[in-house]
């Protein structure tokens, strides 16, 4: 197995950055007294955490308040779709709906809750891999707690109308709820223009480190708490505040939000390279839509081949690439996105993802197509 020198599943996971690196490093070592103490090593840890949330809230356009700080987009899923849950059947509101293409961080939570009495909407997204807005509008009931839907898939890159949906749930008055973990830093992103009831990020998709992330809750909005035990964080989660880990998260996506455009004028050309150079070679096919999707993400499905051993021969090449959502991996089952819009089980099992960052260059996307063309 040769050293990994081509990184391009950035939708797995990304290298931390120098900026989060540097912004990080004092609370890794000087700075490692506990938030909650009151001496003054902890009470700089407060203040350290205080600055991070504001930060974040300033960079999504809310209140630091309406910030809760999570171990990742994992977590921050299970929250939002739990406490929406809890407060529907409080009143009486059983119904939840979806997309057919969620993340598993959101199918598992609502699969569960389907054996506990709920009823599970799953909106479909066509060949092009996008919810339609008349589908939610059709789907919604007086009985409906929540509708959750990412704003871009993991596997596949579509970005979705999150926006409008939002706008049609806030006038049902339903909370909505979207994924943002491969949105966010590659879309402009404020939860109070756009409607946006809650939302989940995850740090170790923008340079920081795996580990952190956050959940938006709009105030106001009935909240229950997944982990119980101790009063950090207004009592909204317990456990001792990851601080290091929170700076960085808030510098990361800092440095995120202000780069978008850059990113996607660096991205945009490498993406549009990989569907000319890889998409016009015989029986291959570019899933999802090619125009409403991230700059980041291109997705193949090669005919008569297993994605998996395609990942596996490019990394003997030094490429790494995926055959999906990096949470599957391992799975015999064909991706769950692809036959939703319609792939066959073959087509779905064909196929890689292709997902770079701003350290991806011209030369790493050579290599990959000389090495799928030989």
């Amino acid at each position: 197995m040769s050293e990994t020198t081509v990184y391009l599943d950035n939708a797995a996971t990304t290298r931390i950055s120098d900026n989060v690196f540097d912004a990080m490093l004092p609370w890794l070592k000087e700075g490692y007294g506990n938030a909650s103490a009151i001496y003054s090593l902890g009470r700089k840890s407060a203040i350290a955490l205080n600055k991070a949330r504001s930060l974040c809230a300033e960079v999504l356009g809310c209140e630091s308040r309406e910030i809760l700080f999570t171990s990742g987009g994992t977590e921050s899923d299970s929250t939002a779709v739990l406490s929406a849950a809890r407060s529907g059947r409080e009143n009486g509101k059983l119904h939840i709906i979806t997309s057919a293409i969620e993340h598993h961080a959101i199918l598992r939570p609502l699969e569960a809750l389907e054996n506990d009495g709920f009823r599970v909407t799953r909106l479909p997204v066509y060949d092009n891999g996008i919810v339609r807005a008349e589908d939610l509008e059709a789907a919604l009931t007086p009985d409906t707690a929540l509708v959750t839907v990412m704003a871009a898939n993991n596997e596949i890159g579509t970005v979705q109308p999150f926006e409008q949906l939002a706008g049609i749930c806030r006038e049902h008055g339903v909370p909505f709820h979207t994924d943002a973990v491969q949105a966010f830093g590659q879309l402009h992103i404020n939860v109070r223009r756009q409607n946006i009831d809650m939302l989940s990020l995850s740090g170790h998709k923008l340079h920081a480190p795996k580990g952190t992330g956050l959940l938006y809750i709009r105030g106001g909005l009935p909240f229950h708490p997944l982990l119980t035990g101790g009063m950090q964080q207004g009592g909204r989660r317990a456990g001792t505040e990851n601080i290091a880990g929170i700076v960085g998260l808030a510098e990361a996506m800092r440095y995120a939000a202000e780069n978008i455009d850059a990113k996607n004028e660096h991205l945009l050309p490498l993406r549009e390279r990989l569907f000319r150079e890889i998409g016009s070679l015989p029986g291959v096919r570019i899933n999802g839509d090619t125009e409403r999707r991230l700059a980041s993400n291109a997705n193949f499905s090669f005919e008569g081949q297993e994605g998996e051993t395609l990942v596996l021969k490019l990394d003997l090449r030094g490429i790494a690439v995926s055959s999906g959502s990096a949470c599957a991996s391992g799975s015999l089952d064909p991706s769950h996105v692809l036959t939703a819009m319609g792939l066959t089980h073959d087509q779905a099992r064909s196929s890689i993802r292709v997902s770079m960052s701003s350290y991806t260059t011209a030369a790493d996307i050579d290599a990959l197509i000389s090495a799928l063309r030989s």
